[in-house]
């Protein structure tokens, strides 16, 4: 009896329950306001009108503010730190764990970027994604050193085959809304966060059998839309690329050589990717040019997922 008193008690609870509402941004917003040449502010300067095409072109793609990097120690996350400083960003703010920065190609290309970029902060942060506590300190961190931050890109992630291990969508949520997320909004300036889903979230990939990592990049998509929509009125836009197989040490070694012909023989481009083929897609999503892009996946992959 007491089972069914509680069954029914809860049946009528739900009757009455009001449920909260995605609020929407909308035209008079001024952090999703578009960018036009008639809208100098957007474009990056408030002195004068902007008349030289040249200007215009080189302002579309000009990257402002700074930028945390998760797997930023990586190949991956190192060439897009390197293109956002490229574009103009401010400050970059590295996170990974402390074998990742000592590798030796983290090492060199650490000081080719301090070398190129002498007059920006490049900082190299230890922190374990997997931890809040770890993440929240690295955000405090990022926020006393640089100022700002107005650019989240996610390229944290570990790769298995048959048993995969990938965080948990709701271990990102929590992560990005306690700490990131609300430094943003705190901002009241907007940004993009960037995150790294793969053509895994698109086909199964082969021949290798994955599908814990195949389930976690599909929801990982979804994560990306469901963000979109609720932190567009904070000017936040959430977007994600979906990269095939790039040519990085996670694919290197003889091991792995049967299967690289396999990938490569399935791609209509007959190759793998190389990692400064992301930067073009990243700098979009982050400059003024993908303003109005907001809870896209972008595929660079080289057509393998055509298949």
């Amino acid at each position: 009896m007491a089972n069914t008193s509680t069954d029914t008690y809860s049946r009528e609870a739900l009757k009455d329950r009001i449920i909260p509402f995605i609020t929407l941004s909308d035209a008079e917003n001024p952090l999703t306001t578009p960018v036009t040449r008639r809208n100098p502010i957007a474009l990056g300067t408030t002195t004068r009108p902007i008349v030289e095409p040249s200007e215009i072109a080189k302002l579309r793609f000009t990257v402002r503010g700074n930028a945390i990097v998760t797997g930023g120690a990586g190949m991956l996350g190192l060439e897009i730190a390197r293109a956002l400083l490229e574009h103009g960003a401010s400050g970059i703010s590295l996170f990974d764990l402390t074998s990742s920065f000592e590798s030796a190609h983290a090492i060199a290309a650490l000081a080719s970027l301090r070398l190129t970029f002498p007059n920006v902060k490049i900082l190299e942060i230890v922190v374990d994604v997997t931890s809040e506590d770890a993440v929240n300190q690295g955000v405090k961190e990022t926020v006393r050193e640089l100022g700002s931050v107005d650019m989240l890109l996610c390229f944290a992630g570990v790769v298995g085959t048959v048993h995969a291990t990938e965080l948990t969508v709701q271990h990102w949520r929590r992560i990005l809304d306690i700490n990131t997320t609300g430094q943003m909004i705190h901002q009241n300036t907007g940004g993009s966060m960037v995150f790294t889903a793969s053509i895994s979230a698109h086909t199964v990939n082969f021949p290798q059998p994955q599908v814990a990592y195949n389930a976690s990049k599909g929801a990982l998509l979804q994560l990306k839309s469901s963000l979109a929509a609720e932190w567009a009125r904070y000017g936040i836009r959430v977007n994600s690329i979906s990269p095939g197989y790039m040519d990085t040490v996670l694919n290197e070694g003889e091991g792995l050589a049967s299967v690289r012909e396999i990938w490569t023989s399935r791609n209509p481009m007959g190759r793998m990717g190389d990692p400064s083929e992301l930067a073009g897609v990243v700098i979009l999503l982050c400059s003024p040019a993908g303003k109005y892009i907001n809870g896209a996946d972008i595929l660079v992959d080289g057509g393998g997922s055509v298949f």
